[in-house]
């Protein structure tokens, strides 16, 4: 699987994120609250991912930002857990996934990325379970 982030594996329709919010699960895994939804039908790609870093808890951009970018930076780091056999028809379904950062202090890069490896460690179960 190709370590990008392309525009298709962003989440930035407004109607999948008001169906995510709606009426996807979640769960938390600190510093995150994660939203996610199992679509019924394959994508190019495994996910979408919204990340979002709430003003309340940053209120420069410039920290948002950062926070922003280092989530993003593990997650195509990491990506490839959602979906480890990599096939010709992609990994089945497409999953939405919903990042929130919910600290109200900077992380290190080596936190934040051993965190979201857990988190899609446990998107990957959850998904296997939906799809039996």
């Amino acid at each position: 699987m190709k370590q990008t982030f392309s525009r298709e594996e962003r989440l930035h329709e407004k109607k999948m994120i008001d169906l995510l919010f709606k009426s996807g699960k979640s769960f938390f895994v600190f510093p995150f609250k994660v939203f996610y939804l199992p679509l019924g039908h394959a994508g190019k790609y495994p996910s979408k991912v919204l990340i979002s870093v709430p003003k309340r808890n940053f209120k420069r951009a410039v920290d948002r930002n950062r926070v922003k970018r280092l989530v993003r930076e593990a997650y195509r780091r990491n990506k490839s857990v959602l979906c480890p056999s990599e096939n010709e028809n992609g990994c089945g379904r497409t999953l939405l996934i919903g990042l929130i950062y919910t600290a109200k202090v900077h992380m290190e890069y080596v936190e934040i990325e051993r965190k979201i490896i857990l988190i899609l460690q446990q998107l990957y179960e959850k998904n296997e379970q939906v799809t039996r």
